[in-house]
């Protein structure tokens, strides 16, 4: 155990940057699980990971502005295409999401096949690198999730219809995935809105966030104290947390009722 690694200049940026994509995830989240298409997440992300990955192949210079546009083109194209099979054949949605997923990762393959650093790209898209964070990644994304939370609570996603949830999903997914992974954005999105689910209106964003900013401060540490992966360790600090709320919840719920 290394008391030493807890340094706020390492840890202090990545624990912005999951604040960050708390603000985001936890709502949008909590409307996943409502509508009862858990896995678009890890649908989106993966669609925005390989737009990312066809960049790379092609030579764009890494973390640039052409990269983020085929991020974001990638994923819109991904809700556009969700938003139709969600219109042509509802009750196989979640099927279908499985299936774009897989897709969406065989390509990925695919295209890293050639690459002799492939295997770190794929780790890097899976579990990100949210202790490299820099302060101009964090100023992007502080800016998107900014307008995605004012398109959230002005309504405006309500107005485009199907298109605009998954579009504004879409978006949401593509400002975090590379900085924290595929399996940080599925973890933020669904274990606190899984562990919420019984609770009501702001109440239960509140106590989405409470679990979310938990389980990044304590995974951050017991990664840096440890020297293990972080984007795991948070995964697993996140779950922790949101079973603990789980067992702390019921007791009231059992005394309201």
């Amino acid at each position: 155990m290394n008391w030493n690694a807890l340094e706020w200049g390492i840890l202090g940026p990545a624990f912005i940057a999951g604040m960050l994509v708390l603000t985001t995830h936890v709502p949008l989240g909590q409307q996943v699980l409502d509508r009862g298409i858990v896995f678009i997440d890890l649908a989106i992300a993966q669609i925005a990971g390989l737009g990312v990955i066809a960049a790379d192949a092609v030579g764009l210079p890494e973390h640039g502005v052409a990269v983020q546009a085929a991020a974001v083109g990638a994923a819109l194209l991904g809700a556009w295409l969700l938003t139709w099979t969600e219109r042509r054949a509802p009750q196989h949605q979640e099927a279908l999401i499985g299936v774009v997923f897989i897709l969406a990762a065989c390509g990925g393959i695919l295209l890293l096949a050639g690459n002799p650093h492939g295997g770190e790209h794929l780790k890097d898209l899976l579990v990100g690198q949210i202790l490299w964070v820099n302060g101009a990644q964090l100023m992007w994304l502080a800016a998107a999730s900014a307008l995605i939370l004012v398109a959230l609570w002005r309504g405006w996603v309500k107005r485009l219809g199907r298109f605009g949830f998954y579009a504004l999903f879409a978006l949401a997914i593509t400002a975090s995935v590379q900085l924290v992974g595929v399996y940080l954005v599925f973890a933020s999105l669904i274990i606190p809105a899984l562990a919420t689910r019984s609770q009501a209106g702001r109440r239960r964003h509140w106590v989405g966030y409470a679990i979310g900013t938990s389980g990044y401060g304590l995974g951050l540490a017991m990664s840096a104290l440890f020297d293990l992966p972080s984007g795991a360790v948070i995964v697993l600090a996140l779950a922790g947390c949101a079973a603990t709320c789980n067992l702390w919840l019921r007791p009231s719920e059992a005394k309201s009722g």
